[in-house]
């Protein structure tokens, strides 16, 4: 199996992972917590967070630029951008150490108005964690980056999967012990040196990656300014989008409204993890078919395009429509009577974000085609409109109502206008795409009439009436959707895998 398809694989088996451990670990963690606490954590990490934009984009612009350089200059030049990367990302690794330091000591006037005195001071150690964590990763990001441009996506995946396992094993001891949400932090800031690690001794063994410092190209790195500022400009865009709605809630509500709408938040988390975690996985074959050019590029790009948003859009829409059936006795089992109004909150996320995640690897096709300026200015405006417009409805209706300011903008920017965009100006034939995506809804339709069917005559309640629900709706989904919804070429690679796993297991 080549590294692409392992690489695919194993996110899946990443996702699939993470998600069954969470349904054991996360009420044990909210549980330990507190709502109060949780809130808390949520409330300075979403702030924090907004140190990495540090980053100026430009940790997005490495795969272009070593993919350059390899082509021109070979390892010698592949060197040099490595050097220069690192170098500049340790000088933005200490500008946020800086920056980071003034917002630790002035956490009493950023958040004192809403939180107690014993929680002000948990937020200054918290902040203070969190802020060497995104330090760190500034520098320490060059060596993932240079795994990925080598295509070793089994190698990145496999050390994920074991920081999944790792990370509650970790995690419960020290919240037994009564560490609160500093374990939260403390326990992140381990998982990331654990894997640092990892990525730099087989970067440097396995890779033989090369560094060459004193030869700064003061022309490049104005080039690579330049490719990076729209896509920095997207990424203030996203941490807004992402983050306002916890700022607002933390302003106006306090830190329990924060906590339900973190948990709605992290199962939206969950959801887009499906989609985003083999975006990656594509990004080399595409800046490849970009450089190559020539008239066949659209064509191939668009059939690329529309090949992995089908599947994306297959197994999108069965946890989307199976979490709308038993998403809230599930929210309920899994937080707690209490963290009930995140179901609605998750579901007002997750269906609005999957436009956009069934065609995320047109933002690498954008990126390839230099030509992902656009879309900044476009969720630019959605930052706007959503700040507008969740502000009045966070204060009618709390976390719900931010939800829904969140899921008006997406709807508008990524449904309406980025699609726009694609068709006209990317070479993406995006009226094909739809017309392929919708032509699975008939076989969607089934399982969803049967579902609604069962759960407006029977209540499920806890794990067990969710697995009760969830084991067979899966099945009738599949069933319905490789016999009336797949192409050939989908039902081939379906039995292509049963074929390997009865190879196997005999």
């Amino acid at each position: 199996m080549d590294q692409k398809k392992a690489g695919v694989l194993l996110s899946y088996g990443q996702t699939v992972l993470s998600t069954l451990i969470s349904l054991v670990y996360t009420p044990v963690m909210l549980r330990l917590l507190g709502t109060s606490e949780y809130g808390l954590y949520t409330l300075v990490n979403g702030f924090i967070s907004n140190l990495a934009l540090l980053s100026f984009g430009l940790g997005s612009a490495y795969m272009r630029f070593y993919a350059r350089a390899e082509a021109k200059e070979g390892e010698d030049g592949v060197a040099r951008v490595n050097g220069m990367f690192m170098t500049i990302f340790l000088f933005i690794g200490l500008l946020s150490l800086i920056v980071g330091g003034v917002l630790v000591a002035n956490v009493h006037n950023i958040f004192g108005a809403k939180l107690t005195p014993g929680e002000v001071g948990r937020a200054r150690i918290l902040m203070a964690l969190l802020v060497v964590n995104i330090a760190l990763s500034f520098p320490l990001s060059v060596y993932s980056s240079f795994i990925t441009a080598k295509e070793r996506f089994f190698f990145q995946r496999l050390i994920s999967m074991i920081r999944t396992v790792l990370n509650p094993i970790v995690m419960l001891p020290m919240l037994l012990m009564g560490w609160g949400s500093v374990a939260l932090v403390l326990v992140g800031l381990i998982m990331r040196l654990f894997t640092d690690v990892f990525n730099y001794v087989y970067c440097k063994k396995k890779l033989g990656m090369r560094m060459t410092f004193g030869q700064f190209d003061f022309g490049l790195l104005k080039e690579m300014f330049g490719f990076s500022f729209f896509i920095f400009l997207n990424m203030i865009i996203d941490q807004v989008n992402w983050t306002v709605d916890t700022t607002i809630l933390g302003i106006i509500s306090g830190t329990a409204a924060t906590a339900i709408y973190g948990v709605g938040s992290q199962i939206h988390n969950y959801f887009m993890t499906l989609s985003t975690s083999i975006s990656g996985v594509f990004t080399p074959q595409i800046n490849r078919i970009v450089a190559r050019g020539g008239e066949d590029c659209d064509r191939e790009l668009t059939r690329l395009f529309t090949r992995v948003g089908r599947i994306q859009f297959m197994l999108l829409m069965l946890v989307l429509t199976g979490f709308a059936f038993v998403g809230l006795p599930f929210v309920r089992a899994w937080g707690g009577e209490d963290y009930a109004p995140a179901y609605l909150i998750a579901l007002l996320l997750m269906g609005p974000v999957t436009i956009p995640l069934i065609q995320n690897i047109g933002i690498e096709i954008q990126r390839a085609k230099n030509m992902h300026q656009f879309r900044s200015k476009v969720y630019f405006f959605m930052a706007i409109g959503n700040v507008v417009i969740s502000i009045p409805l966070g204060k009618a209706f709390g976390g719900v109502g931010c939800a829904l300011g969140t899921a008006i903008s997406m709807i508008v920017g990524n449904g309406l206008v980025m699609n726009w965009y694609y068709h006209r100006r990317i070479g993406i034939d995006i009226i094909g795409f739809w017309k392929s995506i919708l032509s699975m809804l008939p076989s969607m339709a089934v399982p969803a009439l049967l579902g609604l069917a069962v759960v407006s005559r029977i209540e499920f309640a806890g794990y067990a009436g969710v697995l009760l629900f969830a084991l067979p709706y899966t099945a009738v989904f599949c069933a319905c959707l490789y016999a009336l919804g797949m192409n050939q070429s989908e039902r081939d690679m379906v039995m292509g895998m049963v074929r390997r796993l009865n190879r196997k297991s005999s």
